[in-house]
């Protein structure tokens, strides 16, 4: 265990040695956290310098645009192979929504999949000189049981009809939650009996690891796909205004940034962070402004029973039609107008831009701390010039779960629809009764004569 701890401490300083002049900031700050630590707290460094070092990934640049820009000096590299490189993710984002709904809740899987395994490859990576039994078998069974019990209670809840037809659908669906505390309850099992004498608290370590990898990566890839269901423009809106923010910061920050914006990242600026915020707020408006007049990206995403198939079409609630707003005396001032024709949805989307622009960043932040924790500059090296799948949506989860928090807080109301459904499945005299009380209401307040008035 010791010439473990000594190796950790001796292979961090060759890699801080070793690692490209582009980020030497990064390096020395690093350097001083250590020292800082030695100075105020021999007891931080030692446990610090007992953590294994985490492999750093090599260039996967392509060769061509190596080649097409080694004329220039590392900053504008980097800078051409991140635009390159977004402009191609932008490009797939538009095939995939051109798409569907569908295809896009296999994408937001296939990403779940990829961030759990670049956190779990590093905590394997920190911690595999100890031969942890069981680790990565037990991390994906858990990932297994997870989606298991998020994705089955979707399905019920948007399937409802689809899943009472089928009879296999229907048991699973009436004992789904028993069925997932009991596959949880065997991994629980099977990591009770994988503990090893030596290896208590590094085991302890790895499960809660894996865990809050779960909290973060697969609770809010959840919650992308039920703001999906409610609608593809809750899906669209949220993930751009976080790409917008995200670009439009980093060119701020790149041509005029001077002043640093915080430690755990010293390549930000305030300069990006207020250049970004105020892109991101005009973008937010314009482009809910596009997707606001289409039913496709508008009306909630439902399952048609007779065609077997999802439909996004509705007629359009208020919060999508054209509306006018008187405005401020002070604004009717410099722009000369008394009012203004709007979508209500891009007074919310101002909102989610705001988000987006200032506590969306935190998620970064955080990643960036993790990251600093294990002397690592990316999770993974997926796309050049922007690490892995984690570091392009580590704000993007973030995101996620406040456009859930906002749609259930200030938009959803209840739904007609879903009460029936359950109303289906009820036991007849059940139905009854309710009908019998529901007439009954509506006697009493008026309105049923007026109902079989206007029937007749």
């Amino acid at each position: 265990m010791t010439e473990l701890r000594h190796r950790g401490a001796t292979d961090t300083e060759a890699t801080l040695q070793n690692q490209p002049s582009e980020d030497k900031g990064s390096d020395s700050e690093l350097r001083s956290e250590k020292d800082g630590a030695t100075d105020s707290d021999p007891k931080v460094d030692k446990m610090d310098s007992g953590v294994p070092e985490v492999p750093v990934p090599p260039d996967d640049t392509p060769e061509v645009l190596n080649k097409a820009l080694s004329g220039l000096s590392s900053r504008w590299k980097n800078w051409w192979v991140r635009g390159i490189l977004t402009l191609a993710m932008i490009s797939f984002f538009f095939i995939i929504i051109y798409l569907g709904p569908m295809v896009l809740m296999m994408i937001v899987l296939c990403v779940q999949i990829k961030c759990f395994l670049e956190i779990i490859t590093i905590g394997y990576s920190v911690y595999h000189s100890y031969h942890l039994p069981w680790f990565r078998t037990l991390s994906w069974y858990f990932l297994l049981c997870v989606n298991y019990f998020f994705y089955g209670e979707t399905v019920t809840d948007y399937f409802f009809t689809l899943v009472q037809r089928e009879e296999p659908l229907r048991i699973l669906s009436k004992y789904h939650r028993f069925i997932s505390f009991a596959l949880y309850l065997t991994g629980f099992c099977m990591f009770v009996l994988s503990l090893v004498k030596k290896h208590y608290r590094l085991q302890f370590y790895m499960f809660g690891w894996t865990h809050v990898t779960l909290l973060i990566v697969v609770t809010q890839s959840h919650l992308i796909i039920h703001n999906l269901f409610e609608g593809m423009i809750w899906f669209i809106v949220p993930i751009s205004c976080v790409i917008c923010n995200d670009i439009m910061a980093y060119m701020f920050g790149f041509f005029f940034g001077r002043t640093p914006l915080i430690k755990l990242s010293p390549k930000k600026t305030w300069e990006g962070f207020i250049g970004g915020f105020f892109a991101t707020i005009l973008f937010g408006i314009m482009l809910s402004y596009v997707m606001a007049g289409y039913r496709y990206f508008v009306c909630p995403v439902e399952f048609n029973n007779d065609s077997n198939s999802f439909q996004v079409d509705c007629e359009p609630p208020e919060l999508f039609q054209l509306q006018d707003y008187t405005l401020p005396s002070i604004l009717e001032s410099v722009t000369g107008w008394t009012t203004v024709r709007l979508y209500p949805f891009q007074i919310h989307s101002i909102a989610l831009s705001t988000f987006a622009s200032i506590v969306g960043p935190f998620g970064g932040f955080f990643a960036s701390g993790f990251k600093r924790a294990f002397k690592i500059k990316d999770f993974a090296n997926t796309i050049p010039g922007h690490g892995g799948i984690m570091d392009r949506f580590d704000c993007q989860y973030l995101m996620a779960t406040f456009v859930n928090v906002y749609i259930a807080s200030f938009i959803r109301g209840p739904n007609p629809s879903k009460v029936i459904q359950q109303l289906l499945a009820l036991r007849a005299d059940q139905q009854l009764f309710i009908f019998n009380s529901l007439k009954a209401h509506l006697t009493e307040r008026g309105l049923l004569p007026a109902l079989e008035e206007a029937a007749a």
